[in-house]
């Protein structure tokens, strides 16, 4: 059999021999191709290596590295993936995944269920929140420092497919055989009413669900009285842009500007309002910070270049790339940047790439996370309406070692663990108020950091950073109830500065 060169697997991945396609749906099919005279020293020394190299090559791993390598020298987001990578970054958009249906946490080496999701192949076959997970199949995961995706991938796995899940509950030891199933992928995280007529709404991601999820809970907050609207975009790092522009949707006039991106290759193409929006007349904020990124920031720019919200916080992250999708028919893929996104009144969204590095740690050094006067809107982003600084006053020695040591999660952990039975009994947020009033979580709290961390207050510092510390511990207990993840942010929110913000 004829050898394949180097050459020839190299260059045809990068001009799609093995079946790449354009998936994006904004921008037309179009055939990839190679310049020869530009990529001729490429070639010629592809064809060096594959010609004169001493020892047996590695086609498959020399292509991989090959294209990592010139995906990361264009810019931080256009990247080069392998199978796997490929398939967990899709699912995690994608609204929905394959697997048990559970929510872990790991705050000791030990993989703890904090949810089992309603509905899900580990709720009908028993699970429980609190259960801790001991073997996967055959493969021992408690104990052996287990990197968490490594545990995910252990448990995922196409529907219909069996699993044994092994954990510990109480002193008893039990195995779980769980057949698979198609599990929802939430990205609207919480939404309630915070007033009579106020309602939070947080959005982690947007995902292919977001926009469906947000406009039922928007439909759901109304009849409860809803005239003002907080939707929390903090740390959302982004995702698909048509869920973007469906959201957008909900609060503009027709034909207004959503937003345009524009590229080398690519004409400008802009996005306008339909005008179908139930929520045109909606009070709406925004809350952001230096984490919300992509979708949320063309999201949180439409609105605000329309006049239909007030941003609070701090300026986003700056992430404006159009990232074009192509996969091979190997089941790995890349993600090409192909053009930048502009707000309606043409801000671009795109930080500078040499910011990258050390962009956290400028924007530390030149005093914006303090101070609003030393926000630099040319560094990209979306810059805040009202400005709301870092709270440092209440971080004390104490609390930054116990959040290094994640001990207020781990505690929480413990704490269910022996209070197990009263918590899952609890379903309305007045009686968890009460519950955790009464809890003696404070001192319990105390005891736990001297005696597993050996972490005790210095004079003052409990004092200090009490109120802030314990708000925490107390969402952090409130999320084991029947409540969950919303406990969590209706208790966290009495402490969250730049919410108490935007409710003034």
């Amino acid at each position: 059999m004829k050898r394949t060169t180097l050459i020839a697997a190299l260059l045809g991945v990068v001009i799609g021999v093995l079946g790449a396609e354009i998936v994006q749906k904004t921008v037309q099919r179009r055939k990839l191709a190679a310049d020869a005279a530009a990529w001729q020293k490429l070639n010629l020394a592809l064809s060096q290596i594959d010609e004169r190299y001493v020892d047996t090559l590695d086609y498959g791993k020399l292509t991989d590295v090959a294209l990592t390598a010139v995906l990361q020298a264009l810019d931080p987001h256009s990247l080069y993936m392998l199978p796997r990578q490929l398939e967990a970054a899709d699912e995690d958009l994608a609204g929905n995944f394959e697997g048990i249906g559970i929510q872990f946490n790991v705050p000791a080496d030990t993989a703890v269920i904090i949810e089992v999701i309603p509905g899900g192949p580990s709720e009908k076959i028993g699970l429980q929140p609190g259960d801790r997970i001991l073997k996967v199949d055959d493969k021992v995961i408690a104990g052996v420092k287990c990197p968490q995706d490594s545990m995910v991938r252990l448990m995922r796995g196409p529907a219909g497919t069996k699993v044994t899940v092994t954990v510990k509950r109480e002193r008893e030891t039990v195995p779980f055989e769980i057949t698979r199933g198609k599990i929802p992928v939430h990205s609207v995280d919480a939404a309630f009413m915070v007033s009579d007529t106020v309602a939070y709404v947080r959005v982690s991601k947007f995902s292919r669900d977001t926009g469906r999820e947000f406009v039922t809970a928007l439909n759901r907050l109304q009849g409860e009285g809803m005239r003002r609207l907080i939707v929390d975009l903090r740390d959302n790092s982004g995702g698909f842009l048509d869920q973007a522009l469906v959201m957008a949707d909900l609060f503009l006039e027709k034909g207004k500007s959503v937003v345009y991106m524009e590229g080398r290759h690519y004409a400008r193409q802009e996005y306008h309002a339909t005008g179908r929006g139930a929520f045109k007349d909606l009070h709406v904020a925004l809350l952001m910070n230096e984490y919300s990124a992509s979708s949320s920031e063309i999201f949180a720019g439409a609105l605000q270049d329309n006049g239909r919200a007030t941003v609070y916080g701090r300026r986003s992250f700056g992430k404006g790339l159009v990232q074009e999708p192509v996969y091979f028919s190997d089941g790995s893929g890349i993600r090409l940047t192909v053009a930048r996104f502009y707000t309606p009144s043409g801000r671009c969204i795109q930080k500078p790439y040499e910011s990258y590095a050390d962009d956290l740690y400028t924007r530390y050094m030149d005093g914006e996370m303090l101070d609003a006067d030393s926000v630099k809107a040319e560094r990209g982003g979306i810059v805040p309406d009202v400005f709301v600084p870092m709270d440092t006053t209440r971080v004390t020695a104490f609390y930054t070692a116990c959040t290094r040591k994640a001990t207020a999660m781990r505690f929480a952990s413990a704490y269910f663990d022996a209070h197990k039975a009263e918590l899952q009994a609890i379903d309305d947020y007045a009686a968890l108020g009460r519950y955790l009033d009464r809890a003696g979580l404070d001192w319990r709290f105390l005891e736990f950091a001297r005696t597993r961390d050996s972490l005790v207050p210095e004079e003052g510092e409990w004092q200090r950073s009490c109120s802030y510390m314990l708000t925490q511990i107390r969402a952090l207990v409130g999320r084991y109830s029947k409540l969950g993840d919303e406990a969590f942010y209706h208790i966290y929110l009495d402490i969250d500065d730049t919410f108490h913000c935007a409710m003034n």
